[in-house]
């Protein structure tokens, strides 16, 4: 199905869709072509009015105030992309480029840029090329806008800088000439047009919630496996508990742990008259924690979902030759998302290494050390357990807000900035890390079925734990789980086992 630009609604799922492979399903309405043109035409208006308009026919920031020559308008844009195009760091994914395109192809469809359909054009030619922008990580402070990532991009388009083909930078000029496209000739405004906004944190942060929303599931599903694990009782799951505290991801949490838990269960069975009455909170307030991460990870997406739908260059165009200086590049609002969504994250990692805990712990689970035969001899998930405690240690840290640090920038005349992409790069940081500890605790979780067969969990359950195996094979003796831990993180992180239940027609909240 077409997703016209400009005109349709964008939102996380879809931007993490066609960052991560190239799609034909973009499209561009005529109604969109004649408003990008609408608003290029006030702004060759605006020039021939020999009024005073920033960035137009001004210097940039603390140069506002210098007026430009009409004869060095063009070169006034060339020079503002060359002097802003200096990040450093590693190159971005390719993901972030290809989101980065279609994020600016749409909002520039939104109008009020005064940008060319010309170099529209070309941004989608990149697209569907395959020519990503090579972009460094690092140099962005969130306002205005993503000024260096951004500007990266531009000198794409301008025929300059390098661009990354099948991981490889190669010169973008060559680039475009092997694909039969010409550099674009920056008019008035483009330049700043290019540079300014929120769209390289926008484009980390959308991948980021979808991410977290994937973590959120899969924790849910190895919680449940954890607790058939540990031989737990599924009481404090009871819709009754939660419906007089509805918070929505709590309701969600124990919802999805009953249906889990809805068909006969041996290992349940098992123990139900044991006299146990209540489990660690790792497991008992499983419900109030991951559904709080759940709420957190909900607010962060709503407000990525507004800001892929916003026009947040400067100045602005409107009608009656009204071009105005405001600032919607200013990030504070993915800022405070994204370190609210590191936040969120995290605590699914912390709990789930609380619960790797009390499954290797044989005083708590009551099999054997480390859960593992001839403890002793082997070492089993003695140390898988310190690795997931040294990732949440290691989210501790990266939980410190970004977005509550400023630093004056442009001879303090940019006083107040919000550091969003920093606080997006390491929002994602904590989700590999979260990742990485929920693969440990699945590991340990099937070590710990393996131990107490022939009993076995209920169909959902054991359709994971399956298909867990296929991934990495029981562990009767010790051996390196580096690769299987990266391969099961892996795996979560793809959806795979999410799809696992769904492919039984379970349907993860």
């Amino acid at each position: 199905m077409a997703f016209h630009l400009g005109d349709d609604t964008l939102n996380t799922e879809l931007l993490a869709r066609y960052a991560k492979q190239q799609s034909k399903d973009l499209a561009v309405s005529e109604k969109a072509r004649e408003r990008l043109k609408k608003f290029r035409n006030l702004v060759n208006q605006a020039l021939g009015s020999g009024d005073t308009y920033y960035g137009i026919n001004t210097g940039f920031g603390y140069l506002a105030d210098v007026s430009i020559e009409t004869s060095q308008l063009e070169e006034l844009q060339r020079n503002l992309v060359r002097s802003h195009a200096c990040g450093v760091g590693n190159y971005v994914e390719d993901s972030i480029s290809r989101g980065l395109l279609v994020l600016r192809a749409h909002t520039f469809y939104l109008g009020h840029t005064g940008i060319s359909q010309e170099c529209v054009d070309l941004i989608l030619e990149c697209y569907k090329n395959n020519i990503l922008p090579a972009i460094p990580e690092k140099g962005s402070v969130g306002a205005s806008g993503d000024l260096a990532p951004l500007a990266h991009l531009a000198l794409t388009l301008m025929g300059e800088g390098f661009v990354v083909q099948e991981g490889k930078a190669i010169e973008a000029s060559q680039a475009l000439q092997d694909a039969g496209l010409a550099a674009h000739q920056l008019q008035a405004k483009e330049g700043l047009s290019l540079i300014n906004g929120t769209h390289f944190m926008t484009v980390i942060a959308a991948l980021a919630v979808e991410e977290a929303r994937e973590l959120a599931k899969a924790a849910d599903i190895i919680l449940a496996l954890s607790l058939d694990a540990l031989r737990g009782t599924v009481q404090a799951f009871d819709e009754r508990i939660h419906r007089v505290r509805p918070q929505h991801g709590q309701q969600d949490v124990a919802a999805n742990v009953r249906d889990l838990f809805s068909g006969p269960d041996q290992i349940q069975e098992s123990h139900k008259d044991c006299g146990k009455v209540q489990d660690p909170y790792s497991f008992r307030c499983a419900p109030q924690v991951h559904g709080a991460s759940r709420d957190g990870i909900a607010y962060a997406k709503s407000k990525v979902d507004i800001e892929l739908n916003a026009v947040t260059d400067n100045p602005l165009c409107f009608d009656e030759l009204d071009i105005l200086s405001g600032g919607n590049f200013h990030g504070q609002p993915i800022a405070l998302a994204m370190d609210l969504l590191a936040m969120a994250s995290a605590e699914l990692g912390s709990i789930s290494e609380r619960r790797i805990e009390k499954l290797t712990n044989p005083n708590m689970s009551g099999l054997p050390a480390f859960v593992t035969k001839d403890s002793g001899l082997n070492s089993g998930f003695m140390i898988p357990h310190v690795v997931a405690a040294a990732l949440v240690s290691e989210n501790k840290i990266l939980c410190h807000p970004a977005s509550v640090d400023s630093i004056p920038t442009s001879a303090d005349k940019e006083d107040h900035v919000s550091m969003g992409p920093i606080a997006a790069r390491k929002a994602r940081e904590v989700n590999q890390n979260v990742a990485q500890i929920l693969a440990i605790e699945l590991l340990t979780a099937c070590q710990g079925i393996d131990l107490i067969a022939p009993l076995k969990p209920g169909a959902a359950l054991e359709a994971v734990y399956k298909k867990t195996r296929e991934i990495s094979a029981s562990m009767p003796s010790d051996r390196s789980l580096h690769v299987d831990i990266k391969n099961v993180a892996n795996w979560i992180q793809q959806g795979g086992l999410r799809q696992t239940l769904e492919d039984q027609g379970f349907t993860v909240r």
